[in-house]
């Protein structure tokens, strides 16, 4: 049995589904098993971007992001299939049911991975043993593979599912870090990106244990708090619990998506704005929140990436105040090089219920604008019961307008309904 004990490690789970999209399709038609296989955001456009491929496909070259036809040039025998979101979401949900059968420690961090605390599982076995049952169950009735990493803390045990992909389970001990993980390039580290490594290599850090090494004040430097806390996870240290609540936290709701093909055209580039803010609008109201600022991302055809923000005074929620801004930035740091991406994303983001409503002129107007709505649905509710005029929550499932090539979060909890 594994029990809990003040004094002994806490044992942590990290479970990563391999190539999730692709194994879901293998799943439901089981004649794609063994073939070269790719999931992307529009099969119908030459210039369709690759969100996940199988590991036939990826043994010819084929990677995530990669358009269509670059894929193609190095697997002719390609297959391409569109996303199927409501699929995905399905599968998703019954993988997350069997983790919460094993232990209430379960924190979903994306559709296909998560976390789970089994330090005070009442399952039988070694830590080891329940990864082998949990791997082959979740294979045996989803027909689904998956890696697990098991560590004394979240971040080693995402390291470790990385590490042997797929159908992998890795031990990464703490007292084994300076064979396992020192060795091995600083830029395969959860955390740190391109620009981090590159930024990193100016100060003689190339490797993970170089990193567990530095002067912690001159990480600090170049990095500010973030240099401090690298360098404390290459040592393989972190405290992060496993929250199951931590999903139902969000400082920022967004959107993005790739443009068929790089363009200048403002007429396009503001389609596409107002469709992201529509689809930032929907994300907010599935939260029932509001935003305090507003930031985009552009990434050029060279695929340079900026990210530019505004603070604002007052609470904003509806697509038309979201594109009103989200252009007002645009036209005010675009270069006029050609677009490959755009993204809008609301910050500072809160329940609606938790925020006191501030009204300045132009809030006051539209607020007051409604009172006699107001008052008539509250007299209809006296008469009728509950309001007649349903609002749209939260708590409903159907998401009628799909995302192209990723997720929002938001329904990360549908296993426990």
């Amino acid at each position: 049995m594994i029990k809990a004990n003040a004094k002994k490690s806490r044992v942590i789970f990290h479970i990563d589904m391999n190539c999730f999209y692709a194994s879901v399709e293998m799943a439901y038609n089981p004649k794609l098993k063994g073939k070269p296989l790719a999931i992307a955001g529009n099969p119908e456009e030459r210039k369709g971007i690759i969100v996940t491929s199988s590991y036939e496909a990826r043994s010819k070259g084929v990677k995530t992001t990669m358009n269509i036809w670059q894929a193609k040039k190095l697997c002719p025998e390609l297959i391409v299939m569109r996303p199927n979101f409501d699929r995905y979401r399905e599968a998703s949900r019954e993988i997350f049911k069997i983790l919460s059968e094993i232990t209430p420690y379960v924190q979903p961090v994306s559709i296909d991975e998560g976390y789970m605390d089994v330090t005070s599982s009442n399952m039988d076995g070694t830590p080891i043993e329940l990864a082998i049952n949990l791997q082959q169950r979740i294979l045996n009735e989803l027909d689904i593979p998956c890696s697990i990493g098991i560590a004394p803390n979240k971040f080693l045990a995402k390291m470790a599912s990385d590490m042997k992909k797929p159908l992998g389970i890795t031990v990464l001990r703490k007292r084994e870090l300076s064979k396992t993980l020192w060795p091995l390039k600083v830029e395969e580290m959860y955390g740190v990106g391109e620009k981090t490594a590159e930024k990193l290599n100016t100060i003689d850090i190339y490797t993970i244990g170089d990193l567990a090494k530095k002067d912690p004040y001159q990480l600090k430097q170049l990095l500010g708090i973030n240099g401090e806390r690298l360098k404390n996870r290459a040592n393989g240290i972190d405290t992060r619990p496993v929250d199951p609540d931590a999903i139902y936290e969000f400082k920022s709701i967004g959107s993005s998506q790739t443009m068929p093909e790089d363009t200048t055209d403002l007429i396009v580039i503001q389609r596409l704005l107002k469709q992201l803010a529509e689809n930032v609008e929907r994300r907010m109201k599935r939260k029932d929140a509001a935003g305090k600022s507003i930031q985009i991302m552009i990434r050029y055809h060279d695929r340079n990436t900026i990210t530019r923000s505004k603070k604002l005074q007052s609470f904003i929620e509806e697509k038309e105040d979201i594109y009103r801004l989200a252009d007002e930035l645009f036209q005010k740091h675009w270069s006029g090089e050609p677009v490959r991406l755009l993204g809008i994303s609301v910050q500072d983001v809160e329940e609606k219920r938790n925020i006191g409503q501030q009204l300045d002129l132009f809030t006051y107007e539209k607020v007051a604008s409604k009172e006699n709505l107001y008052s008539t649905i509250e007299t209809l509710t006296e008469k009728y019961g509950k309001n007649p005029f349903k609002k749209w929550s939260p708590g409903d499932k159907k998401d009628d307008i799909q995302p192209r090539t990723s997720f929002q979060k938001d329904f990360l909890d549908d296993y426990k309904r």
